[in-house]
């Protein structure tokens, strides 16, 4: 991503809705794993300073391209922070219990055919992959462009890449639904004067009721058949 976009990142997903919401959602599908977990494209830390809050027994490792992104979380996480690319990581093969990637297959630089091969490889036998995708290609905005993301996929789409990688025991939902027709029309049907991402900072009143409706989203005793993004997990046969 553009330098700024990781400035933005930095300063905002320590308490922006989105944020919170996508990280409390990746801890809870990464269940009791245990081991070593590593969060390939780990931006500026948010989620590694999160795991190790919540989770301070791992060994969590983040994989990050951006030399600024990897020193930012470095020192937001007190994590081990290795520079390098999700398409050819730097890590011997079945190195690792659990892996991450959150909103990274969807980007332009990555090759996510070629990313979840690599997932599968530093992942040892019976290791957990927890993917998080943007939803719908028709949903692509001035946002996607700003953060460089080149593809949106559906449940479905997102299940066939990881059974196309060999992954096993896959499982898909959407999730962000409640907000979804505010996303659509936030993006595609009203005026934008700019071609700024939506990772600022907003009124904490709005902030609050986003993020409430995604807590009353995740307390539901069902998953609602659309949404904004796609949560996966799979297993590493």
């Amino acid at each position: 991503m553009d330098p700024s976009e990781y400035a933005s990142m930095d300063a905002a997903e320590h308490r922006l809705w989105w944020y919170r919401a996508l990280h409390v959602r990746l801890i809870e599908a990464l269940g009791l794993h245990e081991g070593r977990v590593l969060d390939a494209g780990c931006g500026t830390g948010g989620l590694l300073a999160r795991l190790r809050a919540n989770r301070p027994h791992l060994n969590v490792v983040g994989l990050e391209w951006s030399t600024f992104a990897a020193t930012r979380a470095a020192a937001k996480s007190a994590a081990t922070i290795v520079r390098g690319s999700v398409n050819a990581m730097p890590f011997a093969g079945a190195t690792f219990d659990a892996a991450i990637a959150a909103d990274v297959l969807c980007h332009a630089a990555v090759d996510p055919h070629t990313a979840l091969g690599e997932l599968r490889r530093v992942l040892r036998p019976g290791g957990l992959l927890v993917i998080n995708m943007p939803a719908y290609q028709w949903l692509l905005s001035a946002h996607d462009r700003r953060v460089h993301n080149a593809r949106r996929l559906t449940a479905r789409q997102t299940a066939r890449l990881l059974q196309d990688a060999g992954f096993t025991r896959i499982r898909t939902r959407y999730w962000n639904g409640l907000l979804l027709p505010v996303m659509a029309a936030q993006r595609k049907l009203l005026p934008r004067k700019d071609a700024a991402s939506d990772v600022a900072p907003l009124s904490p009143w709005l902030d609050a009721t986003l993020h409430g409706m995604t807590e009353i989203e995740r307390r539901l005793p069902f998953a609602l058949p659309f949404g904004s993004s796609v949560l996966a997990t799979a297993e590493c046969p």
